[in-house]
């Protein structure tokens, strides 16, 4: 059996080498390594997959966020109603821009925002909510756009981990994760379900003015060379890695499959165990399982069960150790509007196993029989 990783991108490269190595090669001919016509072309190819008007590449998924906040016009004390139990870089940009995160919690099932709790926090300074698409499962959007709606906010979706899933409305409507918000962000971090070589990243949006104020914002704030019209950043996605991404999209469905069904073995293997939560999988949500993060019971050590996986060769990562709300540089300068219990004991209680594209039914068993003789000594 060859070594566990929690992504084995070494495999998934060598099935597609050739059409990868050409790919960067006729970048390296053409020489053209900034906004070559690969990028253009990137970004139709993934307008027409997720069936969305503009995609705006960018140089990764954290500027993509800071750059939706930044085109919508947001103005420092503005409040923006987002998760604490999330990577921080979706809080890290409304402290940049000297905005204010009004932290929610989530949901007990699928730990993405808590709809029901959103409208308690609303005050006359709230501007936006940022909803977050969690190890691959959408947030509640359909409630959460009506709030919206009624109160007029803009919604930022952060997707960099939903790539590739959607979100069923109850018409029936069928919509891409990061295109039923004012605007949609995703991370073309190597390890995501759709990573390039290095960082990029991408914003989605169906307005067309919103999409000209975006590119504004990546480009230095201009529309001509050398005219600013308002303060930008240089954010943009490099020749190379959108080659790299033009040969990856077209295989993005599969490797959703392929994680899923990764998904089913380890929900079969651990199913109805008193200690083990599985990833709940909403009626609303493709779920395209970025990650595989599952809940142990508060009388399990997770410590200790990471500690014995590794002496058997078992990788596993803790997604999140530390909520938002409780780091340094948050943690006295945030309303306190609401509490944050389940937040927290998921911080406490989460571990995340393997799960990628490669992985075969040989170490499917390994790890889910070794992780079982574990969870089963407490």
């Amino acid at each position: 059996m060859d070594p566990l990783q929690m992504v084995d991108l070494k495999k998934q490269y060598q099935k597609i080498k050739p059409a990868i190595d050409e790919a960067i090669q006729d970048v390296i001919d053409q020489t053209n390594f900034i906004n070559g016509n690969q990028v253009a072309t990137f970004a139709q190819n993934l307008e027409n997959y997720l069936q969305v008007k503009h995609v705006i590449p960018c140089a990764n998924g954290t500027d993509a966020l800071q750059i939706a906040l930044m085109a919508l016009n947001l103005q420092p004390g503005d409040e923006v109603i987002t998760p604490s139990f999330t990577y921080f870089a979706t809080v890290e940009v409304v402290g940049l821009l000297k905005l204010t995160p009004v932290f929610c919690e989530v949901n007990k099932d699928t730990f993405t925002i808590d709809v029901n709790e959103i409208e308690k926090l609303i005050t006359p300074k709230t501007k936006a909510i940022v909803p977050v698409h969690l190890y691959g499962q959408s947030a509640d959007m359909e409630p959460l756009l009506a709030i919206a709606k009624k109160h007029n906010l803009y919604v930022v979706e952060d997707n960099a981990q939903g790539i590739g899933g959607y979100y069923q409305f109850s018409d029936g409507r069928k919509v891409a994760n990061g295109c039923m918000g004012t605007i949609g962000t995703t991370s073309f971090f190597p390890s995501k379900n759709l990573g390039c070589y290095g960082d990029g990243g991408a914003l989605f949006t169906n307005d067309d003015e919103l999409a000209i104020k975006i590119k504004m914002v990546a480009n230095h704030g201009q529309q001509k060379k050398y005219v600013h019209e308002i303060v930008g950043c240089n954010s943009r996605l490099d020749t190379i890695q959108a080659a790299i991404l033009n040969i990856k999209l077209p295989q993005l469905d599969s490797y959703c499959a392929a994680r899923r069904k990764v998904a089913d073995y380890y929900d079969s293997a651990f199913a109805n165990h008193p200690k083990i939560k599985v990833p709940y999988r909403a009626s609303y949500s493709y779920h395209v399982y970025h990650q595989y993060n599952i809940q142990l019971h508060e009388s399990v050590d997770r410590d200790q069960v990471m500690a014995a996986l590794k002496e058997v060769g078992i990788p596993s990562m803790i997604y999140y150790p530390i909520p938002a709300h409780k780091q340094k540089v948050f943690e006295n300068n945030t309303p306190k509007l609401n509490n944050l219990d389940l937040t927290n004991q998921l911080c406490k209680t989460s571990i995340a196993l393997p799960i990628h594209t490669e992985m075969d039914e040989e170490q499917l068993e390994y790890i889910t029989k070794n992780f079982l003789t574990i969870i089963n000594k407490f």
